[in-house]
């Protein structure tokens, strides 16, 4: 499979002159009919806030013992708030981890063996408001993902809400890939594209989704992140770093059939630009593509 590094090329820095057309490359609107969640730093913000603005005209025992409450307003299904003071001790934890809140949590660490706890506590110690990122078990899907986590420093205690951003790996993006090639040869264009349209049709799931572009005309056929692009020619679009990535895909869909090309794009989830590294494949006279982000 043919790899082309986008960062790597000088050629295509050599292009970066030419406008970038910022709401599509790098954050376009999201759609009505947009499954694929963009509002989860958005919502662990908006929850913080509201918590640190508790704390602050409450004081910490009314506060502790509402973000301790399972069925508060501080409890958003996998969003809750926890607290965690500079002697180790969990203050509050509104999460399934309920137990821990009035006890020493200085050594807990994550799935991973990161020791969560001392990480907060230090990056805390450098700045009053940031985030860290940690392996946790989310409780809506029961799976280990990465989960970030902002905080906020009030007083002596470390205020903290969370969100799970999960990430496909190569493996999930190339078999998504081959189930929609797999799909428009048994189906046709026609269905098929209405299908990766449909963020309900299987074939968009957090930070994946399939597009489908014209080798001849260079439109979106279907787009799962943004269908409302479809028909909107991409030869000229380039990505966050200015470097012209469809021209690129489709030269590897023509010449030899399929491929990855790395670049900068918004992932749906976390709605931040990051790497993204799509793999292309000619189906007929389109490119079908699936990408995965990496950091």
């Amino acid at each position: 499979m043919k790899r082309i590094s986008m960062g790597l090329c000088g050629v295509l820095l050599a292009c970066g002159n030419a406008l970038l057309p910022v709401a599509y490359a790098a954050d376009p609107a999201p759609g009505p009919l947009g499954s694929i969640e963009r509002a989860k730093a958005g919502r662990a913000v908006e929850l913080l806030d509201a918590a640190v603005a508790f704390l602050k005209r409450n004081g910490p025992a009314t506060a502790f013992e509402s973000f301790n409450n399972p069925k508060g307003s501080f409890v958003d299904g996998p969003y809750y708030v926890f607290v965690v003071g500079p002697d180790g001790y969990m203050h509050a934890n509104g999460g399934t981890q309920v137990p821990l809140a009035g006890r020493y949590v200085m050594e807990l660490r994550d799935a991973a063996g990161k020791p969560l706890v001392r990480d907060l506590l230090a990056a805390a110690a450098e700045k009053s408001v940031g985030s860290i990122e940690y392996r946790w078990v989310n409780p809506d899907s029961h799976r280990i993902e990465n989960k970030v986590s902002l905080y906020s420093k009030v007083d002596s205690y470390v205020v903290s809400v969370g969100y799970y951003s999960p990430r496909s790996t190569q493996r999930e993006a190339q078999a998504l890939l081959d189930r929609a090639v797999s799909y428009v040869k048994e189906v046709g264009q026609e269905k098929a594209f209405v299908a990766f349209n449909n963020p309900q049709s299987g074939f968009s799931h957090d930070d994946q989704y399939v597009f489908a572009v014209g080798l001849a005309d260079g439109k979106y056929h279907a787009n799962g992140d943004t269908p409302q692009l479809n028909g909107m020619d991409v030869r000229g679009l380039r990505d966050a770093a200015g470097s012209p990535l469809f021209e690129y895909m489709l030269a590897v869909a023509k010449n030899s059939g399929n491929g990855t090309v790395e670049h900068k794009w918004r992932n749906p989830a976390t709605n931040a630009v990051e790497t993204k590294h799509t793999l292309v494949q000619r189906v007929g006279d389109m490119m079908l593509g699936v990408g995965y982000y990496t950091k």
